[in-house]
C-alpha cells in the first residue's frame, strides 16, 4: 500500500505487518488488543493531537504505570520501532520513552519473586513482561540510526533507552 505525500510523492506505507499479527487473539489491558491496529495507525498518519491521543490510549493498554500489562505489548514492541524512525510521526519521543518503560519493567518479576504463587497461573504476566523486554531488545541495533538524529529530543531519549538496554 502507498500513500501520497502531502508534496506529492508516493511513499511505502509503515505498518505493512500489523495483519500478520492476531490481534484479536491476544489481550491488552482492555480485553481484546484488536483495537492496537487503529491505534498504530493513527500514531503513523494522525496529526499531532490524535497521533498523542493514540499513544496514550497504546500506553495504556500495553504498559501502564510501568507494567507489562498483557501479553499484546511484545507483539507492538516491533512496530514501536518502526514508528520511532518514521520522520514524518510526530511522537517518536514519546514512542521511544514508552520502549524505555517497557525495557525497565521488572515489576512482575518483583513481585513474584514475593509471591512465587504467580509463576503458577496460566495467565502469566512474568512472561510477558519478559517477552516484552526481548522484544525491545531484539531491534537495539535501531539505536544507531535514532541517535544519529539531528533533533536533540530524539536523540536524548534514545540515549536513555540505549542506556536501559546496555545492561
Amino acid at each position: 500500500m502507498r500513500h501520497t505525500s502531502p508534496t506529492g510523492v508516493a511513499r511505502t506505507t509503515p505498518l505493512t505487518a500489523l495483519s500478520r499479527v492476531p490481534w484479536a487473539d491476544m489481550q491488552d489491558s482492555t480485553g481484546s488488543a484488536a483495537a492496537i491496529p487503529l491505534l498504530l495507525n493513527g500514531i503513523a498518519w494522525g496529526d499531532a493531537d490524535t497521533a498523542r491521543a493514540a499513544l496514550d490510549d497504546l500506553r495504556k493498554r500495553i504498559c501502564q504505570y510501568g507494567f507489562v500489562t498483557e501479553q499484546a505489548t511484545a507483539a507492538t514492541v516491533p512496530f514501536l520501532w518502526e514508528l520511532a524512525q518514521l520522520p514524518h510521526v510526530t511522537c517518536r519521543v514519546r514512542i521511544i520513552q514508552l520502549l524505555k518503560a517497557i525495557a525497565d519493567a521488572r515489576q512482575w518479576e518483583s513481585t513474584a519473586t514475593a509471591y512465587p504463587k504467580l509463576l503458577n497461573r496460566r495467565e502469566n504476566p512474568v512472561v510477558w513482561e519478559r517477552a516484552a523486554r526481548q522484544a525491545v531488545r531484539a531491534r537495539r541495533g535501531d539505536l544507531k540510526r535514532l541517535l544519529a538524529e539531528p533533533d536533540t529530543e530524539i536523540a536524548h531519549a534514545t540515549t536513555e533507552l540505549a542506556r536501559a538496554l546496555a545492561d
